[in-house]
């Protein structure tokens, strides 16, 4: 009787150790993420869009890739020889990170301008559901985050990749965002496909301003722009969502 107690305890430890090395080979620290990005043009500037921007041009597709390890995390365009004639339709920002810091780096595209801005991150109040979807092969769990009273951006996040990283500034769930969209579909980010390597340092390094400023004085110097603007003085809010 005690030897099988004894043999008993020993397969029950066996199948635990096995568990819980399948559960630690799931969890992945470092790697790239390459994203679609699609965004409705006429969602994004409005009816008058239609005036200026034919209906089969009004979705924009570009490439994005986050390159992350547990500590780091750079967000860039992917590169394309494809010319591109609405260019200044969309903006292409730069994010970089030091994932045990609350503050980024980025090389924000605003009008054909780089203007570099370090801040703190901004602070997101998540609210997690039970619902789920599969993005890239990885089974992601819904999160969801009021930016006001009516516009709210929903996330899948994918806890097997442990990094809170995301698409642009988007971090705050356990794990790593691989679908982003606001409400009203006017932009959708989704994973397109992961990889699981150790990149090098240099894909993290970005060559830092002399002239760095913060978000606050960023938005100044586009509402400014913005005033003097023969459409008026448009809402910029879609600008710091991202």
């Amino acid at each position: 009787m005690k030897t099988t107690y004894l043999m008993i305890r020993i397969a029950l430890v066996m199948v635990i150790t096995v568990l819980g090395s399948v559960s630690s080979l799931a969890q992945y620290r470092e790697g790239k993420i390459v994203y679609q990005r699609k965004t409705n043009l006429y969602k994004r500037f409005g009816e008058r869009a239609k005036d200026w921007i034919k209906e089969k041009d009004k979705i924009k597709t570009e490439f994005f890739e986050l390159t992350f390890t547990d500590s780091l995390s750079a967000w860039k365009q992917v590169s394309t020889d494809v010319p591109d004639p609405m260019s200044w339709g969309t903006s292409r920002h730069e994010v970089y990170r030091n994932l045990r810091q609350p503050t980024y780096y980025s090389v924000r595209d605003l009008w054909g301008d780089k203007v570099h801005v370090e801040d703190t991150l901004p602070q997101r109040d998540w609210k997690i559901t039970d619902s789920k979807r599969v993005i890239a092969g990885y089974s992601c769990r819904k999160a969801f985050w009021e930016v006001n009273d009516s516009v709210r951006i929903y996330a899948w996040y994918c806890d097997e990749i442990i990094p809170s990283i995301g698409p642009e500034r988007f971090y705050g769930l356990p794990g790593a965002i691989l679908g982003l969209a606001s409400e009203d579909g006017g932009v959708v980010y989704f994973a397109q496909e992961v990889k699981f390597y150790q990149p090098t340092t240099q894909e993290f390094e970005y060559k830092r301003s002399k002239k760095i400023q913060t978000m606050e004085k960023t938005r100044e110097d586009i509402e400014l722009v913005m005033s003097k603007s023969r459409w008026g003085n448009p809402d910029i809010s879609y600008y710091f969502i991202w």
